[in-house]
This record gives structure tokens, sequence and C-alpha cells, in this order.
């Protein structure tokens, strides 16, 4: 076979097509990772994850720690700046396959470098960076306003407590937001607090719609919600329709671990991959 290598893997259901490009020389256009990512037309996933060196990105040693760069990209083929779940399948297919030896490196991303662990049982945990509160802000749902707490954790956030039952929003349609809070888009967070440090949440992100989880996401609401009970330090179980993770914030910090999971590869046919062209 001659063809371009993929891996498809998820974390907590949020699931990804993987692209080993180490010397970075794909041609990654918004055509073909809107393709890839199409359930009907090309392979199916939430966002695609370029495994690439920082070096071949022009990144410099002073700018990254790490070897490894996830060039992370949506489904509608945009850009974004991070994704937890993405960092912890990253992490997986970097060990699975030999390209690093050790269980605790660094993975740089647009947000800055995200240090991990690799645990026994398969699971990650990744050093989120600081989820910083950054003002309110209102979403509508089928014409229902919800207030929310605007949070940054690398890339931006709005997170709403809901009082009734989370699975009752309908979230198929693009939920409406205030563009001059949120300029380049925003991933909404729709969460019921569950008491004993636990949360289940919904999440509609940002250039991909509804999806089974959001990493930054849970990140996101651990933060809000303990911002809302007027403090900034805490751990939290998160439910979301994929699974869950386990969020601990800190003054500076925070974490995020879950599951990781690589569930098959195989190779996209050039012809295919050609005809999408630039």
């Amino acid at each position: 076979m001659g063809g371009i290598e993929f891996l498809k893997g998820h974390g907590t259901q949020n699931d990804f097509v993987l692209l080993p490009d180490p010397d970075g020389r794909l041609e990654l256009t918004e055509a073909r990772v809107a393709a890839l990512c199409d359930r009907q037309r090309g392979l199916g996933a939430d966002g695609v994850l370029r495994v690439v060196r920082s070096a071949a990105l022009g990144v410099e040693a002073e700018e990254s720690a790490g070897e490894w760069f996830m060039d992370y990209r949506n489904a509608d083929g945009s850009i974004a700046e991070m994704c937890g779940n993405g960092v912890r399948v990253f992490v997986r297919y970097l060990v699975d396959s030999g390209l690093v030896t050790e269980r605790d490196f660094v993975i740089g991303t647009r947000a800055g470098d995200r240090p991990v662990r690799l645990h026994t049982d398969g699971s990650v945990t990744v050093r989120m960076g600081p989820a910083t509160i950054t003002g309110t802000s209102v979403t509508v749902v089928a014409g229902q306003p919800f207030s929310g707490v605007a949070v940054n954790v690398g890339n931006p956030h709005l997170v709403s407590v809901v009082e009734d039952d989370v699975d009752e929003l309908d979230l198929r349609d693009q939920p409406d937001f205030d563009e001059d809070v949120f300029p380049d888009g925003v991933n909404l967070e729709f969460i019921n607090l569950l008491g004993d440090n636990a949360l289940k949440m919904r999440v509609h992100e940002r250039g991909v719609g509804e999806t089974r989880s959001c990493g930054t996401g849970t990140v996101a609401a651990v933060a809000a919600a303990l911002h809302l009970a007027g403090t900034d330090t805490g751990e939290a179980t998160v439910d979301i329709p994929g699974g869950r993770v386990i969020v601990e914030v800190r003054r500076g910090g925070s974490t995020l671990t879950g599951p990781a999971e690589i569930v098959a590869r195989g190779e996209l046919d050039e012809a295919w991959w050609a005809g999408l062209g630039s």
C-alpha cells in the first residue's frame, strides 16, 4: 500500500484523526481537514492532530521544550490553540509508537508547552496551565438565555450553570453568543452542580458542534464552578457524555486526567487526498 498514514483515537469519545508527519511535509489545508473529519465522506472525527516535530514548524528551542508539537485543527478545518482530550491521545500515540520512551515529557501546542504523564493504566495527566476567569457573558440556546462565566484555558470558554438537567438542552444548532466578547468564537459549556466535588457537563465546541467531551472545557467548567463558590482552588470529577475525567485547579495551574485510546490505523488513498486540492 502506498498512502498517507493515519490513526484514529479518542479521549472520552472526543475523537480524532492523527496524521504522523514528523518532518512537516503534509499540506494540511482546511478542505482536507474538513473532508477527513466528515462522517460521511471521510473518516469522521471532531478534529485532526498532526504529529510533527517542533523544529519542522520553525519552533525554536527557546519557544518550546517539547520535541513534538500538536498541530490541532477543528473539524471545520480551522486552527485551534489547544485540546485537552487531543493531547492525551497524542501522548498515547507517541509512547505506543516508540517516538518517545519516557512517560513524563512535554508537548508543544499553540497555547504553550503542556507537560504530560502517561500512567500504567493508559490514562494521561496533562498540566493544562492556568484557567483564567476573564468576565461574564450570555449565551442563548433555542431562545433561552443563560448567563455564564468566561474562562480562558489557552482557548476561550463560556461556562453556564444550568438548574435543569443538561441532558434536556437542544444543542443541535450553534447557540448564540456575544461576538464582541468572543470575536474568534467560543466553546460553550453547560453544567449541573452535583455536589461532593462533582459536575455534569455538555459542550458545544467552536468549529465542531456538540461533542461527547472537551478537555479544556472540563477544566473551564471546574474553574468556573470554583469561582462561583468563592474560591480558585479545588478538584472535581466531570461527567460528560463520553465518560469521566478528573480536574484539579490550583493558583497558576490546572491538571486534567483521563483515558486515551488508539482504536485504528491505516492509510489514506493518495488520489483521494490529492483530489481535495488546496
